[in-house]
């Protein structure tokens, strides 16, 4: 008597012959020819021939930001993030350098879209108590929000009103620098990756149909000021992180009040050159009517962070190793070396 075959193997084999009938319906209903792509398809060589025709993007703050990239700085409140932006678009609109610093591009509009700090706050950082104020290049042009303007009916919500206006802002002055002070005005809830993804697909869309480079200023949630700073310490990092060209971030150091460090998170032009070994160390000063960012040197940011109890970075190195990370991955996340990682292991193994 032949062997009969099982039910679920007939089964899967009719499931098979109408998935392959059902695709094949699929392809042969649809008009290729009529139907629009999303992507544009050549060779690799016709890419490199074209983009040998576009200029090389410069440096506009060091290595930090380049030209026709969008570019994310980071910090926590009331550490210097709009003083810093600031400083820099002035260098961009006068085509000078900040001391320290590297800016290949000769001088040019920047739109700074100002949504923290009023006029009278401006004026008081620039100016000695409100006189001799400092002299600003035509070059830098200040937006904020007009507060007596409606949102117009065509627009679904204040966001979406932001953008438009946004866009036509970049329309009428032709400016090619955007700083955009901060990222919670156009998006209400960056910490959460559904809200983050719309925000970047659109910065993304102008930067590329005009040849912009973008400045973003973002907040960062509570953090414990005794790790070094990492791409999870900026809101929404999963999507924002991603979809960024570059990114760097200011934080505080213990050593004096005022001091502060620059650290580069990520970059696409150049290496990694201002990692935890080697930020930059600034102070905060105002010497006469222009608060800024002064360079003092490069160190090693473990020497700027808040010491660690001791058993409580054994228990947060056991913790990792307990969920399968290498000496190596738990001495870059918490900012020590491998060799410090294995010690503290053999010191808790021992107890």
């Amino acid at each position: 008597m032949p062997e009969q075959q099982p039910n679920n193997l007939n089964a899967t084999i009719d499931f098979k012959q109408s998935l392959e009938t059902d695709l094949k319906a699929a392809f042969e209903s649809t008009n290729v020819e009529e139907s629009p792509s999303c992507f544009m398809i050549k060779p690799m060589n016709d890419w490199i021939e074209e983009a040998k025709n576009r200029p090389i993007p410069n440096m506009l703050f060091s290595e930090l930001w380049y030209q026709r990239e969008i570019c994310i700085l980071f910090a926590d409140t009331n550490l210097g993030k709009s003083i810093l932006a600031l400083q820099i678009s002035n260098s961009i609109s006068k085509g000078i350098f900040i001391i320290g610093f590297k800016n290949e591009v000769e001088p040019q509009k920047v739109l700074y879209f100002d949504f923290e700090l009023s006029d009278k706050q401006i004026e008081n950082r620039y100016s000695k108590s409100y006189t001799e104020h400092y002299l600003f290049n035509e070059n830098l042009i200040r937006v904020e929000i007009n507060p007596e303007q409606e949102i117009p009916a065509k627009f679904k919500d204040f966001e979406e009103f932001l953008c438009f206006s946004l866009e036509k802002a970049i329309i009428e002055t032709q400016a090619k620098i955007i700083v955009i002070d901060n990222l919670t005005y156009l998006k209400n809830d960056t910490e959460k990756a559904k809200e983050a993804l719309p925000l970047m697909k659109f910065l993304n869309s102008i930067k590329k149909k005009y040849g912009l480079s973008i400045l973003v200023l973002a907040h960062t949630p509570k953090r414990d000021s005794s790790k070094p700073l990492s791409k999870n310490d900026l809101s929404g990092s999963k999507m924002l992180i991603n979809f960024c060209d570059s990114c760097f971030a200011i934080g505080e150091s213990i050593q004096k009040n005022g001091l502060r460090y620059i650290k580069q998170i990520k970059q696409r032009n150049t290496e990694l050159i201002y990692d935890t070994e080697n930020v930059i160390i600034c102070t905060i000063e105002k010497q006469s009517n222009f608060l800024e960012f002064v360079f003092d040197s490069y160190d090693d940011e473990m020497e700027h962070l808040k010491p660690r109890n001791n058993s409580e970075q054994i228990s947060e190195i056991i913790k990792l190793k307990n969920q399968g990370l290498s000496n190596v991955e738990i001495g870059t996340q918490l900012g020590i070396s491998e060799g410090t990682v294995r010690n503290k292991i053999k010191k808790a193994d021992t107890n």
